[in-house]
């Protein structure tokens, strides 16, 4: 995976778990965005958006929801990346909770 190769020298890198073949981005618990087909998409919010000159939306995977792609030339700012995630984590709220599995009844 690309995205796998960025260094963060000034910032904690989000963790990477892979979904479907593809990955999900968490940072602080957060999921912040998804890694497909090698496309960077994050989840929109209002402090992501304040650091975009261009806003491209666009659907990670059929019937998802429209998220804001990152162009993959921009990843190299390695400094703008992490604000840019560190911004989008801010926007969005704690996660709820999972609960425990119940055991199966006979």
């Amino acid at each position: 995976m690309i995205f796998c190769s960025i260094s963060w020298p000034n910032c904690i890198p989000p963790q990477q778990k892979k979904m479907f073949g593809e990955y999900c981005l968490y940072l602080d618990g957060k999921p912040v965005g998804l890694v497909c087909d090698d496309l960077l998409f994050l989840k929109p919010t209002k402090g992501g958006r304040a650091l975009l000159s261009d806003i491209v939306e666009a659907s990670p995977y059929p019937k998802a929801r429209p998220h804001l792609q990152i162009d993959p030339d921009a990843w190299e700012d390695s400094d703008w990346l992490c604000e840019l995630i560190v911004a989008t984590a801010k926007g969005l709220p704690i996660p709820k909770p999972k609960k425990a599995k119940q055991p199966p009844t006979a």
